[in-house]
């Protein structure tokens, strides 16, 4: 039986951390810009709305979402920043490029987190079409960056000293 689809992004603000005082990143892929620009805006926003000042939010962008790893490393040794959040977008073609960009980014950005005393939000979004991508960045099932954002706060209030 299939599930209905709903807005992933509705969340209860009151329970959002606020972020105020607060820096983050976020760095993003200009590859499929027409959605991690729209990703990277929801971001910005839901932070904005949180809490966070203007000047304690900083947008790095990259070429693609492979180089997302090296953006976010390079963020969290900056030591500057109380979350970093990476934003792609993978979208399936007809060769296995996807699923080698998919499981490197995945693989590149966990091991940030393990390593690392800053959390790396995780905001690739993989699909397998143009139209999956626009319903997840700011279409009928909300925007992935918003959730980032959301995550971003939590992470930061729930392992901060």
């Amino acid at each position: 039986m299939a599930t209905e689809l709903h807005n992933l992004s509705d969340y209860d603000p009151t329970k959002v951390p606020s972020g105020q005082g607060r820096r983050i990143a976020i760095v993003y892929s200009e590859w499929n810009s027409e959605i991690t620009y729209a990703l990277r805006d929801g971001a910005v926003n839901t932070l904005l709305v949180n809490g966070v000042e203007k000047e304690g939010i900083e947008l790095f962008s990259v070429p693609g979402s492979f180089e997302l790893i090296y953006g976010a490393s390079r963020l969290v040794k900056s030591d500057k920043y109380d979350a970093i959040i990476a934003i792609g977008c993978v979208i399936r073609g007809d060769t296995p490029h996807f699923d080698y960009i998919c499981e490197g980014v995945t693989a590149g950005l966990s091991s940030l987190n393990v390593t690392g005393d800053t959390p790396v939000i995780f905001g690739l979004i993989t699909t397998n079409n143009l139209e999956q991508a626009q319903e997840r960045s700011g279409g009928r099932l909300g925007n992935k960056g918003d959730e980032c954002a959301v995550t971003a706060l939590h992470m930061i209030a729930q392992f901060s000293e």
